[in-house]
């Protein structure tokens, strides 16, 4: 029990400093100085609180918060190392290794999402509904990798796509946890709803065709 109460208390030091900070990214200027210093804080206070957020779902078994984790923690790896790039040259094991297994989990949500369907249990559109984006993701992995994108800063947009995805991720995440108005469904898929047309948003204004 202490353990749990310890990694809780990590998690929710990290989600909170991360639902702030990316609010302030949200809102302000992209590409400066400071936007890329709260922006790696923002990346180590959220990646802490969704691996902290693995253990404790085993201990306390949770399998909605299992999968922000996994679904979090792939957006903020893949995002900056996106940043990172700049040919697919410089695509390594690494990455392969990162959105294979993200394709294994997003077939495993799915798989599960539908089992709960066939049982009536509704709560299994959130699992169809992430398991569907994470295959996306996964499929933009591939394009990306092979150099089949058709946009020619693919690494720019796509790191903005996925650090909004995992805001995105941290507001289900504080929605759900203190929610007591909303049916559970609505909760888990409001900030979905709300925030990605910010991403198609910032991905046609930096938009570059090859």
């Amino acid at each position: 029990m202490e353990i749990f109460k310890i990694l809780l208390a990590i998690h929710i030091v990290g989600g909170s400093i991360s639902l702030l900070l990316g609010l302030y990214i949200l809102l302000t200027k992209k590409g400066n100085k400071i936007h890329k210093k709260v922006g790696k804080i923002y990346f180590i206070s959220m990646l802490t609180a969704s691996i902290i957020a693995m253990p404790m779902s085993y201990l306390h078994p949770h399998y909605f918060l299992f999968i922000i984790s996994i679904f979090t923690s792939y957006m903020l790896l893949t995002g900056t190392r996106y940043l990172a790039k700049k040919s697919i040259e410089d695509i390594n094991k690494i990455d392969w290794s990162i959105t294979a297994s993200m394709l294994i989990f997003s077939l495993a949500f799915i798989i599960f999402g539908i089992n709960l369907l066939i049982k009536s249990n509704t709560f299994g559109v959130v699992f169809l509904v992430f398991g569907s984006i994470s295959m996306l993701f996964v499929r933009q992995d591939w394009i990306n990798y092979t150099g089949k994108s058709k946009m020619k800063n693919y690494f720019l947009t796509t790191h903005i796509q996925r650090m909004m995805g995992s805001y995105i991720a941290s507001c289900t995440a504080f929605l759900v946890v203190n929610n007591t108005i909303l049916p559970s469904v609505i909760a888990w898929l409001l900030p979905t709803i709300i925030l990605s047309p910010l991403i198609s948003f910032w991905t046609k204004k930096y938009f570059i065709k090859k």
